[in-house]
């Protein structure tokens, strides 16, 4: 299908991902329609997307309402026709030690990330049966691989969200045109520490190397022609792999890292962010807490040919998550064989 003919719904396009990914379909011309608590978040990214060429109705939603999930995919499919893609991509998180955040907030983001996107396929999966095709992209991130201390109740939701994803796969699986999609991106640059709940007592900031939303929404666009059961983006795919190998490594580790971090930020009040409330305003598609660099001019062209024997040169975007999957795939290594030596 050409993708200016695309019929597309976005849960969770106010801000974000799910923004970027707006845009990103709007650039190719295709009919959207995008569903989240927030109108002013929604009315802005829709405005951009008719900017860009595409066109997009909003339609306000509770996504943890299973009733009001199934009414908005009504309403989404009326308005378009046909779904041809369905975007799950609500989420939420609450940082800071397990036993130190009201368990209702735990409750809330389990609501949020792992039963918001439930209540989206139980709505949109019979209209795929009924049309006989469809493409449904669960936002699941790199959580759904490897524990997250200081954010359990998020981890246990993407975990969660990957069992529940691979399951419905496989009960599809003799639909040949019906295909269930997940994402795995690593930390990208969204308004999401705004939006976290915060019970840490420092301020948040993302870690360095962290990824662009359009890159995201590059990658969710790509699956219109070619559906893939697994997107890994950034660092999951290493990640995945040394969890395999060392279960309790990544997560021991990441937890003296917030451990330290946690004494190091600049100090703030706890906070519940936007768990039960919408922001107010439009939220937009970046944090605006990370130094983007405009891209560099293009070199000029080199006299001589190039020597074949000399390595290709590593992204800068992508530096440091391959320093620092090097520096944990060492940490790996030297557990491994200090386990060796004490056996």
């Amino acid at each position: 299908m050409h993708q200016s003919h695309l019929r597309v719904v976005i849960m969770g396009g106010s801000s974000g991902i799910g923004a970027a990914t707006a845009i990103a379909f709007a650039r190719q011309g295709a009919h959207l329609v995008l569903g989240a608590r927030g109108k002013e978040g929604l009315d802005d990214i829709a405005r951009r997307c008719r900017q860009a060429g595409g066109h997009a109705d909003v339609l306000v939603v509770d996504a943890t309402d299973a009733d009001a999930v199934a009414a908005f995919a009504q309403d989404a499919r009326e308005l378009l026709g046909q779904i041809d893609l369905w975007f799950s991509n609500v989420g939420s998180g609450v940082v800071g030690k397990f036993a130190d955040v009201p368990v209702a907030h735990h409750r809330q983001v389990i609501e949020t990330n792992l039963i918001s996107h439930m209540n989206d396929a139980h709505a949109v999966i019979p209209i795929f049966l009924e049309q006989d095709y469809g493409i449904w992209v669960n936002m699941i991130s790199s959580g759904g691989f490897v524990a997250t201390p200081y954010a359990a109740a998020y981890g246990a939701s993407k975990f969660g969200l990957r069992g529940f994803s691979e399951a419905l796969r496989a009960e599809l699986g003799k639909k040949r045109d019906i295909h269930v999609c997940d994402i795995y991106p690593s930390f990208v640059d969204t308004p999401g520490f705004k939006h976290a709940a915060n019970y840490t007592g420092a301020r948040l900031s993302y870690p360095p190397g962290v990824l662009a939303p359009e890159k995201v929404a590059d990658a969710v666009v790509a699956l219109v022609r070619k559906p893939r059961a697994v997107t890994l983006l950034g660092a999951p795919d290493v990640t995945k792999k040394l969890t395999q190998l060392a279960p309790d490594l990544l997560a021991s580790g990441m937890n003296r890292f917030m451990e330290s971090w946690a004494k190091r930020a600049d100090p703030t009040d706890n906070t519940v962010g936007a768990l039960y409330e919408p922001q107010q305003g439009a939220s937009g598609v970046h944090s605006g807490m990370v130094k983007r660099h405009a891209p560099a001019p293009a070199p000029a062209p080199a006299p001589a040919r190039p020597r074949r024997d000399v390595p290709p040169r590593v992204p800068s975007n992508d530096s440091t998550l391959a320093v620092g999957a090097s520096l944990i795939a060492a940490a790996v290594g030297l557990s491994l064989l200090s386990k060796r030596a004490d056996n």
